[in-house]
């Protein structure tokens, strides 16, 4: 029977493309915000995760905003000559709106949104491209979940995706087990895509969400201030998430 013309397949996965209006609307609450809060952060995100940048923003919800979108439509906002800024003086932290960064609008002190993203870091598992952070050897015998407490074999169900996973792997008593040890990744070295899935499958978190703090513009000084510290690596950059302004 041949195929109607009518069917189609929809990927459910396309991502829809900005359209004028959504750059609009990000220019506008940029705008908005930067008049409504007293300092405004540039920050940028090491190992980007949307689920720990939400968790940020719950945080910061009754203190802060945070806008984490278009690098390039926001700068145009903000105004990347003195000619264009919105604002005095905001057009030096605007030149520096490139690759993956945010915005944080607050008008807490310095020193307490320092401290508070100094200490904000949470672990997460690695992707295809990032380094392993140390080696890791799965000894013969079972092979073991290891986040869970106490630790635990793998079920006989996930053996064939093991097994694709690059393990050579029998079943033993209907559990998956080695015959000798395998070595899953070697510290320094940029992990395959098979690496990250099987070093996620064993609970092994080798990466860390992280805000790094680069400017801070304050809107009553005027003053814009480059913030000392550790910045973050091209590695930790990495492959982004898809960008949000919520």
């Amino acid at each position: 029977m041949p195929r109607s013309k009518r069917s189609k397949i929809v990927s459910l996965t396309k991502v829809s493309k900005k359209t004028r209006e959504h750059k609009h609307a990000l220019m506008e609450e940029v705008k908005s915000n930067l008049d409504k809060w007293r300092y405004c952060w540039l920050f940028e995100v090491g190992n980007m995760r949307n689920t720990h940048l939400k968790t940020v923003r719950k945080l910061w919800k009754d203190s802060a905003r945070i806008i984490f979108g278009r690098a390039a439509v926001m700068a145009k906002a903000l105004g990347t000559t003195p000619e264009e800024e919105c604002k005095q003086g905001v057009h030096q932290l605007a030149q520096n709106l490139k690759g993956q960064v945010g915005l944080l609008f607050t008008d807490s002190s310095p020193q307490e949104v320092m401290e508070w993203f100094e200490d904000f870091k949470q672990l997460d598992f690695a992707r295809a491209g990032n380094v392993a952070t140390k080696i890791i050897v799965l000894p013969a015998g079972p092979v073991m979940r290891r986040h869970a407490d106490p630790p635990e074999p793998f079920p006989h169900s996930e053996e064939p995706q093991l097994r694709k996973l690059g393990l050579s792997t029998f079943m033993n008593k209907g559990v998956p087990s080695l015959h000798n040890p395998h070595q899953v990744c070697e510290e320094g070295k940029a992990l395959t895509s098979e690496q990250a899935q099987l070093l996620k499958l064993l609970g092994e978190k080798m990466v860390e969400f992280r805000v790094g703090l680069v400017m801070r513009y304050d809107s009553i000084t005027f003053e814009v201030e480059k913030i000392e510290g550790k910045r973050v690596s091209e590695e930790e950059k990495g492959e982004a998430d898809e960008e949000t302004s919520e």
